[in-house]
């Protein structure tokens, strides 16, 4: 599953959104870029849940192979030193 990047000029877009005001409060005394972290946490959150589709489509065949190499071993079985 490759991994997919924003690109570093990825065009932006102004987003409304509703946030507890104590944490907002917190982010602004620290300085936080709230767009960065948005961001960021928009990107883990959206890996996160492409894999979990790619673990779900694929279960089937890697429950299948799993079960293939207990049973059979690997083809370099009889070769490696270690």
């Amino acid at each position: 599953m490759p991994a997919q990047r924003i690109p570093v000029k990825a065009r932006k877009t102004a987003v409304t959104l509703s946030v507890d005001a104590s944490l907002l409060v917190r982010a602004k005394r620290l300085k936080l870029r709230l767009s960065q972290l948005f961001e960021e946490s928009l990107a883990d959150a959206i890996r996160s849940h492409e894999r979990d589709e790619w673990l779900r489509k694929n279960r089937a065949a890697l429950k299948a192979y799993n079960e293939h190499l207990m049973k059979h071993g690997v083809f370099s079985d009889g070769l490696r030193s270690f």
